[in-house]
Protein backbone atom coordinates (compact mmCIF):
# COMPACT_ATOMS: atom_id res chain seq x y z
CA UNK A 1 0.00 0.00 0.00
CA UNK A 2 2.73 1.83 1.11
CA UNK A 3 4.42 1.93 -2.04
CA UNK A 4 1.23 2.38 -4.35
CA UNK A 5 0.42 5.74 -2.53
CA UNK A 6 4.43 6.54 -3.30
CA UNK A 7 4.54 5.95 -7.02
CA UNK A 8 1.22 8.09 -7.19
CA UNK A 9 2.63 10.48 -5.80
CA UNK A 10 5.82 10.50 -7.42
CA UNK A 11 3.36 10.57 -10.69
CA UNK A 12 1.26 13.29 -9.80
CA UNK A 13 4.47 15.43 -9.15
CA UNK A 14 5.98 14.37 -12.43
CA UNK A 15 2.88 14.89 -14.22
CA UNK A 16 2.64 18.54 -12.76
CA UNK A 17 6.21 19.57 -13.85
CA UNK A 18 5.39 18.28 -17.69
CA UNK A 19 2.21 19.83 -17.79
CA UNK A 20 3.63 23.69 -16.38
CA UNK A 21 6.35 23.37 -18.75
CA UNK A 22 4.41 22.46 -21.94
CA UNK A 23 1.95 25.26 -20.71
CA UNK A 24 5.10 28.23 -20.62
CA UNK A 25 6.05 27.24 -24.25
CA UNK A 26 4.70 30.46 -27.07
CA UNK A 27 3.33 29.87 -29.93
CA UNK A 28 3.05 32.10 -32.57
CA UNK A 29 2.33 32.74 -36.51
CA UNK A 30 6.27 33.02 -37.20
CA UNK A 31 7.61 30.07 -35.55
CA UNK A 32 6.76 26.15 -34.56
CA UNK A 33 6.38 25.02 -31.15
CA UNK A 34 3.66 23.43 -28.94
CA UNK A 35 -0.18 24.48 -28.43
CA UNK A 36 -2.46 25.96 -31.27
CA UNK A 37 -2.34 29.15 -33.33
CA UNK A 38 -4.25 30.41 -36.38
CA UNK A 39 -1.98 31.12 -39.48
CA UNK A 40 -3.73 33.54 -41.99
CA UNK A 41 -3.15 32.69 -45.76
CA UNK A 42 -1.58 35.29 -47.31
CA UNK A 43 -4.58 35.18 -50.14
CA UNK A 44 -8.03 34.29 -49.96
CA UNK A 45 -8.13 33.69 -54.18
CA UNK A 46 -7.12 30.45 -55.99
CA UNK A 47 -3.69 30.51 -58.29
CA UNK A 48 -4.02 28.48 -61.30
CA UNK A 49 -0.70 27.47 -63.16
CA UNK A 50 -0.11 25.96 -66.83
CA UNK A 51 3.27 25.23 -68.81
CA UNK A 52 5.12 25.09 -72.31
CA UNK A 53 6.63 22.07 -73.09
CA UNK A 54 9.81 21.28 -75.44
CA UNK A 55 10.40 18.26 -77.55
CA UNK A 56 13.89 16.34 -75.99
CA UNK A 57 15.43 13.84 -78.08
CA UNK A 58 17.08 12.51 -74.61
CA UNK A 59 13.98 11.72 -72.84
CA UNK A 60 12.70 11.24 -75.60
CA UNK A 61 9.15 12.91 -75.61
CA UNK A 62 7.98 16.65 -74.32
CA UNK A 63 9.55 17.61 -71.24
CA UNK A 64 8.27 20.59 -68.77
CA UNK A 65 10.06 24.45 -69.54
CA UNK A 66 8.34 26.98 -67.03
CA UNK A 67 5.79 27.10 -65.65
CA UNK A 68 4.06 30.25 -64.74
CA UNK A 69 1.64 30.59 -61.80
CA UNK A 70 -0.87 33.20 -62.04
CA UNK A 71 -3.58 34.81 -59.09
CA UNK A 72 -0.69 36.35 -57.22
CA UNK A 73 -2.61 39.04 -54.75
CA UNK A 74 -0.57 41.59 -53.24
CA UNK A 75 -0.86 40.12 -49.76
CA UNK A 76 1.89 37.51 -51.06
CA UNK A 77 4.45 39.55 -52.98
CA UNK A 78 7.87 39.24 -52.15
CA UNK A 79 7.02 36.16 -50.43
CA UNK A 80 9.06 32.26 -50.90
CA UNK A 81 7.81 29.87 -53.12
CA UNK A 82 7.99 26.25 -54.19
CA UNK A 83 6.33 24.95 -57.32
CA UNK A 84 6.35 20.77 -57.53
CA UNK A 85 5.24 19.14 -60.31
CA UNK A 86 4.06 15.39 -59.19
CA UNK A 87 2.64 12.39 -61.03
CA UNK A 88 -0.45 10.15 -60.38
CA UNK A 89 0.65 9.00 -57.00
CA UNK A 90 1.26 12.62 -55.75
CA UNK A 91 5.19 11.74 -55.92
CA UNK A 92 7.04 14.92 -56.81
CA UNK A 93 9.16 14.70 -60.31
CA UNK A 94 11.08 18.18 -59.72
CA UNK A 95 10.86 21.46 -57.95
CA UNK A 96 12.01 24.96 -58.16
CA UNK A 97 12.09 27.53 -55.42
CA UNK A 98 11.69 31.08 -55.29
CA UNK A 99 10.71 34.52 -54.57
CA UNK A 100 7.32 35.54 -55.70
CA UNK A 101 7.54 39.51 -57.22
CA UNK A 102 7.36 42.43 -55.46
CA UNK A 103 4.35 43.41 -58.33
CA UNK A 104 2.09 41.49 -60.71
CA UNK A 105 -0.24 38.95 -60.68
CA UNK A 106 2.32 35.86 -61.87
CA UNK A 107 5.29 34.18 -61.53
CA UNK A 108 7.33 31.55 -63.12
CA UNK A 109 9.45 28.37 -61.97
CA UNK A 110 12.25 26.98 -65.03
CA UNK A 111 12.17 23.44 -65.09
CA UNK A 112 14.12 23.24 -68.11
CA UNK A 113 17.32 21.71 -66.77
CA UNK A 114 15.22 18.78 -64.33
CA UNK A 115 14.12 17.53 -67.59
CA UNK A 116 10.40 16.50 -66.68
CA UNK A 117 8.71 14.64 -69.04
CA UNK A 118 5.15 16.44 -69.52
CA UNK A 119 3.71 13.11 -70.03
CA UNK A 120 4.08 12.39 -66.50
CA UNK A 121 2.98 15.20 -64.68
CA UNK A 122 -0.50 15.11 -63.63
CA UNK A 123 -0.78 18.18 -60.95
CA UNK A 124 1.10 21.21 -59.88
CA UNK A 125 1.37 21.72 -56.62
CA UNK A 126 2.30 25.73 -55.38
CA UNK A 127 3.49 26.92 -51.45
CA UNK A 128 3.47 30.46 -51.03
CA UNK A 129 5.66 31.09 -47.10
CA UNK A 130 7.14 33.77 -45.45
Amino acid sequence: MKRALVALGVGSAIFAGVYGLAASLNVSSSGLGAGNVSVAACQAGTLTSSYATAYSSSTPGYNVGVVTVNGLASTCYSKSFKVTLVNSSNTSLGEVTGTAPSSGTSFTADFTSANVSAASVTGVHVLITG
